[in-house]
């Protein structure tokens, strides 16, 4: 099992909530992609209480993080190949207006 703290990543949110890390991403990047709970990536397990988004802006992927004792996240880590994963393992989101 991976372990974020190795990675470099950026924390935009801290301490909220899983629908407040819905709304965030939902309201904040175009590309968007629905997974459920357990969904791997980085070799970790996401948690949460569905819909859980994960966020694509560029080679950045966006996501929820949940920690044990510490809460939930909402972090940002440049990795193209984790995006080329997602998009073929999870389902994207089609936004209102989105084409």
């Amino acid at each position: 099992m991976g372990c974020i703290d190795e990675m470099n990543y950026e924390v935009l949110l801290s301490k909220v909530t899983f629908k407040e890390c819905a709304k965030y991403l939902s309201s904040n990047y175009q590309e968007l992609y629905n997974v459920q709970p357990g969904y791997r990536m980085f070799d970790v397990f996401i948690i949460g209480v569905p819909p859980i988004y994960v966020g694509v802006d560029g080679d950045n992927i966006i996501f929820p993080y949940t920690k044990p004792c510490h809460g939930t996240f909402i972090l940002r880590i440049n990795s193209p190949e984790e995006i080329e994963r997602l998009k073929k393992t999870a389902r994207k989101v089609k936004k209102s207006g989105a084409k």
